[in-house]
């Protein structure tokens, strides 16, 4: 008996240990992330699979950006689409899962009306001529006329700014769903912003009604759930999903269910709208009930809409939901049931879910159903397997993994989600706790940093890794490092001028060297994107010399072009001339994605400030633009300062530079150019016009035909015509992204 009593009590411990797990005393990530896993096996084997006719996603996609142009869109033809869904189509509703967060001023309708302020202020009959054109120049007043041929909900998001009460505010928010104080359910953790997105005030006080279109993100980056109502200063506003079936059934009351709340419980169980329940758990999240893969509802190309294309059979009647499928546009979503997934389809289900009454929920009790499975089974295999032989300990920790899978299951049937996880680990964990543990971990480590990294980073650095896994994690951390991002110029035009066998066959040898100079200087590939790429340097193996490496490598890459241009035209293929973009500073990186496919990437401000970095290449006209932690992280290379930007999504001005190759070596008269536009730059920031254009004169005399001594020629042009403030800080400002 005394032999049994070490592995009943370790079988205890690891009970116990669960226990707490599961009450919330401590995190288990691993835990954590089977459930989702668990999760998301039971959505895939339950989905319906069956295609929605009541809901219809206009698209803007590749197509509808090739035929009307890049977005954001001139308001005019968002306007056309509308009227088009409502007097041709005769759609039921129109939900808008973008922002029009600023003022149109495509039209050049400003440009006009300040010539009528100006030098044509006396010109009688040019006022009479705006006067007739204004109407059809306002493309916000055309759209908002639009918006009211039929209900229609716009779409906004909330965001939260770490460090500050008050977050950044854009647009017009609608009326709050409850107003401060009006909502009391202490039981409920809502989620809280201190910041939004929203319509520009003209739009929003035309439009039927608006939601909000955040979804609740999981630990492992994947939308499986929806927050029903978000708090903002006290006030709570609703879903996008939700708005639209209010506004579909003529706005019914919304109101919310909260059973025990004189006794102090005051959970928030569901919201009802009308006839219709919503079950949500204790963050007032609902559970997003996907129908299936991307693609369960009826696409339509904006394009076609705004031509009018579109068969009428199938828009009559229909809800109509606005977004985007295109790439570029970053709203594709990881999800359960699938890694990439349009961000519009995910309202698409909801409001689906919502209608057919199927949205699962996971009930209040769950926490103690839980304690109560891995107590009960916790306690019979701890006294049951040290008495019996393998063979038997196999048939009853499967047996019982069986039964409690099994039930669980047949409440998944009934609607309601308990974990499973805890439950799954713990029987095998007991069974198993006696082996050479340690030893498999170490194997499996090894394992999974060969499988995981080995398709990022040379051999030779997987080898080193392998020495030693315990050095390494495939969990997310943050370290400062370099990242990379390259982007072929022109890339559209070139492929529609090749076959698809010529075009993959071209990429193949242009990706080829580039991946190996990344690879030469001990670069992680993170991601191929078409004919982008993105690599870091810094992890997952430490580099201190992370920003020079990546310079090293963006310098090689441009040369390495160099040499293949004329091999490509022999070829009879067009000539390829690529934009880096290189930034340093802390940066998250790990293993992140979904339970279907995980990737070793690296996230944050300093990676996104990376690719804007690469954006803005062409607009100086120049190959390599790096930000100013890397300039200040790699002596002994020449570099030129080109600006001092504000680029989309960044507060603080940057300063970005080009480097122009090592300074050893540098030719004279190249160091001669930088030297000359150093001392442009100090009289352009400081408005002495006349100065500074004598001296881009000299720097265009120098190299006619420069993109980035243009590109200034032109800002002086339009600052003596109008002359910014007095206290201008010389910086530019990029709106897109």
């Amino acid at each position: 008996m005394r032999k049994k009593l070490l592995p009943i009590a370790i079988s205890l411990a690891i009970m116990l240990l669960f226990l707490l797990q599961a009450a919330g005393v401590f995190r288990s990530r691993l835990t954590e992330q089977l459930d989702l896993w668990l999760y998301d096996l039971r959505l895939a084997a339950t989905m319906p699979r069956q295609i929605d006719n009541r809901i219809v996603i206009v698209d803007i996609d590749e197509k509808s950006l090739a035929e009307i142009g890049r977005w954001p869109w001139s308001r005019n033809h968002i306007a056309r689409m509308v009227d088009n869904l409502f007097d041709r189509y005769k759609a039921a509703i129109v939900g808008f899962d973008v922002v029009f967060a600023e003022p149109d001023h495509s039209s050049g309708l400003p440009v006009l009306e300040r010539f009528a302020e100006g030098e044509l202020r006396d010109s009688t009959e040019y006022k009479r001529a705006l006067a007739k054109l204004r109407s059809r120049l306002d493309y916000d007043a055309v759209l908002a006329s639009s918006l009211q041929k039929g209900p229609v909900i716009l779409g906004y998001f909330f965001t939260e700014d770490e460090g500050g009460v008050t977050g950044r505010a854009a647009g017009a928010l609608p009326r709050p769903t409850f107003t401060k104080g009006s909502l009391r359910a202490p039981g409920t953790s809502f989620e809280s912003h201190n910041g939004y997105g929203a319509n520009i005030a003209l739009l929003q006080d035309h439009a039927a009604a608006a939601g909000h279109f955040n979804p609740a993100i999981d630990i492992d980056g994947v939308a499986r759930r929806v927050p029903v109502l978000i708090e903002h200063k006290g006030n709570y506003y609703e879903a996008l999903s939700i708005a639209m079936v209010r506004a579909l059934f003529g706005f019914p009351d919304i109101k919310p269910f909260i059973p025990g709340s004189g006794n102090g419980y005051g959970r928030m169980e569901a919201l009802s709208v009308g006839d219709m329940n919503i079950p949500v758990d204790g963050n007032a999240t609902a559970l997003i009930p996907y129908r299936g893969r991307q693609g369960s509802f009826p696409y339509v190309s904006a394009a076609d809409v705004i031509q009018g294309r579109v068969k009428p059979e199938l828009l009559d009647g229909a809800i109509v939901l606005v977004g985007t499928t295109a790439s570029g546009l970053m709203d594709l979503r990881a999800t359960p049931v699938s890694p990439v997934y349009a961000g519009v389809e995910i309202h698409a289900n909801m409001i689906a879910g919502i209608l057919d009454q199927n949205i699962r929920t996971t009930p209040p009790y769950a926490m103690a159903a839980e304690l109560v499975t891995l107590l009960v089974s916790g306690l019979l295999l701890s006294f049951l397997l040290p008495r019996l032989n393998m063979v038997s300990s196999v048939g009853v920790s499967g047996g019982m993994l069986a039964i409690i899978i099994l039930l669980n299951l047949h409440l998944w049937n009934r609607g309601l989600v308990l974990p499973l996880a805890s439950s799954v680990l713990m029987i095998p964990v007991i069974y198993i706790f006696h082996t050479s543990f340690g030893f498999l971990m170490e194997s499996r480590s090894r394992r999974q940093i060969t499988g995981l990294f080995g398709q990022y980073v040379p051999p030779e650095i997987v080898r080193e890794m392998s020495m030693d896994p315990s050095r390494f994690t495939m969990e997310a951390d943050s370290r400062e490092m370099t990242v990379l991002f390259s982007d072929v110029r022109n890339f559209t035009t070139i492929s529609e001028g090749l076959e698809p066998k010529q075009l993959a066959q071209m990429m193949n040898e242009y990706m080829t060297p580039m991946t190996r100079i990344i690879y030469e200087t001990r670069g992680t590939v993170d991601k191929y994107i078409g004919d982008a790429i993105m690599a870091f340097w810094g992890a997952p193996m430490p580099d201190p010399n992370h920003a020079r490496h990546a310079l090293t490598a963006a310098l090689n890459m441009q040369y390495e072009l160099e040499r293949l241009r004329p091999q490509f035209v022999a070829r009879g293929w067009p000539e390829i001339h690529i934009g880096i973009g290189i930034n340093t500073g802390e940066m998250r990186v790990g293993n992140m994605g979904s339970s279907f496919r995980m990737a070793y990437t690296a996230l944050g401000d300093a990676v996104n400030l990376g690719a804007r970095l690469e954006g803005i290449t062409k607009q100086y006209g120049v190959g390599i633009v790096v930000g100013e932690n890397t300039r200040g992280a790699v002596e002994g290379i020449c570099f030129r300062e080109l600006d001092l930007v504000r680029v989309k999504g960044k507060n603080k001005p940057v300063a970005i530079f080009q480097p122009l190759g090592p300074e050893a070596g540098m030719e004279d008269s190249v160091r001669a150019e930088a030297g000359l536009f150093h001392e442009f730059l100090p009289e352009y920031r400081n408005q002495h016009w006349e100065k500074a254009a004598l001296l881009l004169d000299r720097l265009r005399r120098l190299t006619p035909g420069e993109r980035l001594y243009a590109l200034y020629a032109e800002r002086i042009e339009y600052f003596r015509r109008n002359p910014p403030p007095a206290d201008w800080d010389g910086v530019f400002i990029f709106e897109t992204k």
